[in-house]
Order: C-alpha cells, then structure tokens, then sequence
C-alpha cells in the first residue's frame, strides 16, 4: 500500500536520525529536489516558444535532464503518475537535446572555426551553416510542438497533482542521510569500471573515440545524480563533482569537434579538403585532452578511488 509521507511516523530514536536529533527525511528532500527541477524547466518554456535566445532552451535542458536524474534518484521512495515519470521526462529532454546540439554546431562555427580558416574554406562552412540551419528550423517546430501537446500538458498536471498530494513508498520514511552511501556506491561504481579509462591520449582511434564519449555520457549521469546529494556533503565531495563536470566538458569539446569533422565530409565519408579546418579541429582537440593522462591515471590510482570510497562513506550529520 502506498501511504502519503504526513501520514507516517518516524521514530528519531532509531540510528536513522542524526546526532544531533535531526533528520531529513528521504520522502521529503525527494518532493524538494523534483518540485525545484520540474519548476525551473517549465519555467524556460515562453522563451523556448518565442525562439530568440538560445540560452531558454539550454535551461530547460538542464532542468529536464536534472529532473529526469532526480527521478531515478529517488525511484524506490516516490510514486508517481505514469504522464510524470522518468520515460516521459526522457523523451521530452531528448527532443530539446536535438535542438540544442544543433545550436552548439551552429555557434562552434560562426565563433570559433569560421575566423580560423581561409576564404574558400569559410565559404564551405558557410555552406553547413545552411544546412544546419535548415535542420534546426526543422527541430525548433518539433520543440514547439511538443511543448504545445497533449501529452506534455498531461505530464504537467501529473506532476501538479502530485505536488499537491505526494506518494511515498516506504523507504522514503528513513533519513536521507541514512541512504545516502548506498544511492551513490552504485553511481561511483559505474564511473570506476568505465574502460575509457584505459584509453590513452595518443591512441584515440574511432572505436576509442566511442568509448571515451560514452564515459562522457557516465560522467554526466553520475556528476547529475551526485548534485542531488552535494548539500549533504563536505567540500572535498563538491570539488569532486566539478571535476567531473570539468572532464565532461573537455570530453564533450572531443565529440562536438569528431561530429563536425563527419558534418564537412562528402557524401562518400571522406573528409573535404580543408587542411585549415582539419587543423583548427585537431588544435580543439589536443586542447580538451591535454589533461588527459594525468585524469586517467588519478583514476586508475587505488589510494585516489579509495578517497572517494571514503568520501561517499562520509556525509556530514545536517544538510
């Protein structure tokens, strides 16, 4: 059966509460967290609509992708309508992500690649922009709507109707702090069996390349889902998280430039000849990796995997 969290009882006489007599309860910080992250995507929603500043759409991403961790987070303790949860939320922020990795592509070029090559090969570039113009207006429609659906307005009053009469599973009875070790153990695993871990700088091929962006997709899982529980935590755990961040961003910078080389290339697979371009796109590239070796190896380290076995061991008693 499941019960509403007002309706039940915690004993803070049991090892759930902390030292200091205080908890917080699991149920409770789970409201907190998705009420937060579904507010601050729909809030995005006008400027997503009127299509006039990039920076609305890139918010709202990150709120839904926010709010779909928060609710794989918190999956054994909440119990939400079918049009809330995480497969819906899914769908919606892969839809924005369309759009958005176009508008990366689109600023990568007018910024950073169009002032560093020659004027045959900016008319290239130029070009692509063309195309990827017309694939982001494409994208921008699909945006509008689904934002204008019926399903995604289900999906609202599901989360409104429940932010109005919360569902709980049992174990959001016990203390957060209290579970805390056993929700991120699973999120550090993940991160440290990766094998792009053994990929070193200099042997990158296109198989490679694969693995090191899917470590960059295990980096941001795990970076999003470990945000959840940085109040939580002292400063050593926050400084890990902007690691993580800092390598998912350089990893990122790798794959942005690998998609533009496959976007320039002829219709047979090849790369144009655009030695400034291929240039500037290698320069890119070295510069995300530079770091590389010293990142990998700290996390092939056992005394540096340990540390953080210990930090995720270590919450502090209040949030």
């Amino acid at each position: 059966m499941v019960e509403t969290l007002s309706s039940m009882h915690v004993d803070l006489s049991q090892p759930n509460a902390s030292l200091k007599g205080e908890v917080t309860l699991a149920g409770e910080y789970a409201r907190s967290v998705i009420a937060e992250q579904y507010r601050h995507a729909i809030a995005q929603e006008d400027g997503v609509m009127a299509d006039t500043d990039p920076e609305y759409l890139h918010q709202m991403r990150v709120g839904s992708r926010r709010l779909g961790s928060a609710l794989l987070a918190f999956g054994r303790m909440v119990k939400l309508p079918k049009p809330a949860r995480e497969p819906r939320v899914r769908s919606l922020t892969k839809t924005l992500g369309q759009l958005r990795d176009l508008d990366v592509q689109i600023a990568a070029i007018q910024a950073d690649y169009s002032p560093r090559v020659n004027e045959t090969e900016r008319k290239v570039l130029h070009r692509t922009l063309d195309r990827l113009q017309r694939q982001r207006e494409r994208a921008s429609v699909k945006v509008k709507q689904v934002l204008q659906g019926s399903r995604y307005h289900r999906c609202k009053a599901a989360y409104e109707a429940w932010f109005l009469e919360p569902q709980f599973k049992p174990l959001a009875t016990l203390s957060i702090e209290l579970l805390l070790p056993e929700l991120l153990n699973p999120l550090l695993c993940s991160l440290l069996v990766h094998p792009g871990w053994l990929v070193a700088a200099d042997g990158v091929s296109v198989k490679r390349a694969k693995t090191l962006h899917d470590l960059r997709k295990v980096c941001k899982y795990v970076r999003y889902q470990a945000e959840i529980f940085s109040p939580f935590y002292a400063k050593d755990f926050r400084c890990w998280i902007q690691e993580l961040k800092l390598l998912q961003d350089h990893l990122g910078d790798v794959q942005d430039s690998r998609v533009l080389q496959q976007i320039v290339s002829n219709p047979a697979g090849k790369h144009a000849n655009l030695p400034e371009l291929q240039a500037a796109i290698r320069a890119n590239q070295q510069e995300a990796m530079s770091d590389w070796e010293r990142i990998r190896h700290q996390y092939l380290s056992p005394k540096y995997r340990y540390h953080l076995h210990q930090t995720i061991l270590a919450p502090i008693t209040t949030a």
